[in-house]
């Protein structure tokens, strides 16, 4: 783990999307952190010490999705599903499905196996997951404070955790979308998802994708008090318990120059307590 020195942080921003409005001046206390989000071989720990079953392991409840195919309601996530071509980027559900069977241990769906991947950050973990993962790990999850003023690694008041450009002088310093989304991935570095964590620099504290690869969950729950209402984005089935979302930071893979430039520390979106996606993790944290 890594120490993050607390103190006097401002967080937000007032420069891209309007939920990450206003500025505020928090103040947080020293934080040990992941150095990387927690990986499929450290959930599979877990899974094998506890017996823990996943949220996308079980069926959704019908009284959360009134309305819906039945046949739908079955153990699966939220799957990301390259286009053929360009699509209508105000409709996420042209690159988002309800993949049957998808869950930590089958990234991909059925047939798929987090044995290949097993230093890539785990996902199709909803809240309750990472909750049940951090208790069992004898932690916590960030709050959205301590963890945005972890992602700065000590820049304040930069646009990236790394200062005002995406990618200085050529360089890419985290694992985003590379190409024309959702339809085509360029990316030089091969990772056209998920990447082993730790691939990228880390930040000035030290601390590995806090910026792209997959979402994080923190501990904040979800409200407009930062401003509106986020804007559509990421997609991904949120719930329909409105009441009961919590804040995830840090981007995805997912995140474009063309659509969602949400790979910034202030960034932030609000994902329903059991919602589970192919772009969804976490870290955890020690308070001293």
């Amino acid at each position: 783990m890594v120490l993050v020195p607390g103190g006097t942080a401002v967080i937000g921003s007032t420069s891209w999307y309007a939920e990450e409005a206003p500025l505020r001046t928090v103040e947080v206390g020293d934080v040990w952190f992941d150095r990387v989000p927690v990986t499929n071989a450290d959930f599979a720990r877990f899974v094998e010490d506890t017996g823990h079953v996943t949220v996308a392991e079980t069926a959704p409840d019908a009284a959360d999705f009134p309305g819906a195919d039945p046949a739908l309601l079955v153990p699966g996530s939220q799957l990301f599903t390259q286009t053929d071509g360009p699509v209508h980027l105000g409709d996420w559900t042209q690159w988002w499905r309800w993949q049957p069977g998808a869950c930590w241990r089958a990234p991909d769906g059925p047939g798929s196996t987090w044995e290949d991947r097993e230093d890539h950050p785990v996902v199709h973990v909803g809240w309750e997951d990472a909750t049940a993962y951090a208790a069992w790990a004898g932690k916590d999850l960030a709050s959205e404070a301590e963890w945005e003023h972890a992602a700065r690694g000590g820049l304040a008041g930069r646009d990236f955790a790394w200062g005002d450009e995406l990618n200085p002088g050529g360089s890419r310093l985290a694992n985003t979308w590379v190409g024309p989304f959702p339809w085509r991935s360029d990316d030089p570095d091969g990772h056209h998802r998920t990447s082993p964590v730790g691939s990228y620099p880390a930040n000035g504290y030290g601390l590995a994708d806090m910026i792209g690869n997959v979402w994080e969950w923190t501990s904040t729950r979800w409200t407009d008090d930062h401003g509106t209402s986020p804007s559509p984005c990421c997609g991904g089935g949120s719930s329909l318990r409105e009441t009961d979302r919590f804040v995830t930071k840090g981007g995805s893979h997912l995140c474009s120059p063309h659509y969602c430039q949400r790979y910034r520390p202030a960034a932030r979106q609000g994902h329903g307590v059991r919602d589970t996606t192919s772009h969804v993790g976490f870290r955890c944290v020690l308070r001293p």
